[in-house]
């Protein structure tokens, strides 16, 4: 493996939407509903200057043919970062996998799962190589 492979892939963006997460979840704490923290890491990112989008609809295609549902991501960051927001217990893999269609349907290189309804940030991060998917974790009090 050469020294590009083990860079990580869009290391400071990661660490940038993993910190305007954790201001979000030390401000609000856990106990909260999904939307309200989508509201909140919108503020967040906005305020520290971070690009992104919010819950815009992409396309999916399917053998050639465009589907007529669309997926719409809770933020799509610089542009290439997918970052889905849950409010749960704890992740699970059924969460990872859904994040890792999204990743392999939008050809959107990295992905952040963020959960807000564990007591500290519960955060992970996949990205999408071919043919094989890395996936790392971590916690408010830890990073990749």
């Amino acid at each position: 493996m050469n020294t590009n492979e083990r860079e990580m892939i869009l290391k400071e963006e990661v660490y940038a939407i993993v910190g305007a997460a954790m201001e979000v979840s030390n401000e609000l704490g856990a106990g909260f509903l999904q939307a309200v923290y989508q509201e909140a890491l919108d503020l967040e990112l906005n305020m520290r200057g971070v690009p992104y989008q919010a819950q815009v609809p992409l396309q999916i295609a399917y053998k050639g043919h465009i589907l007529s549902k669309e997926y719409v991501p809770d933020f799509i960051c610089f542009d290439q970062i997918i970052v889905e927001i849950k409010a749960l217990k704890h992740l699970t893999t059924i969460e990872e996998a859904q994040l890792l269609n999204y990743l392999k349907a939008t050809r959107r290189p990295v992905g952040l799962l963020l959960n807000f309804g564990s007591p500290k940030l519960e955060w992970k991060r996949m990205v999408l190589t071919h043919p094989s998917i890395r996936i790392s974790e971590g916690t408010a009090n830890e990073r990749e």
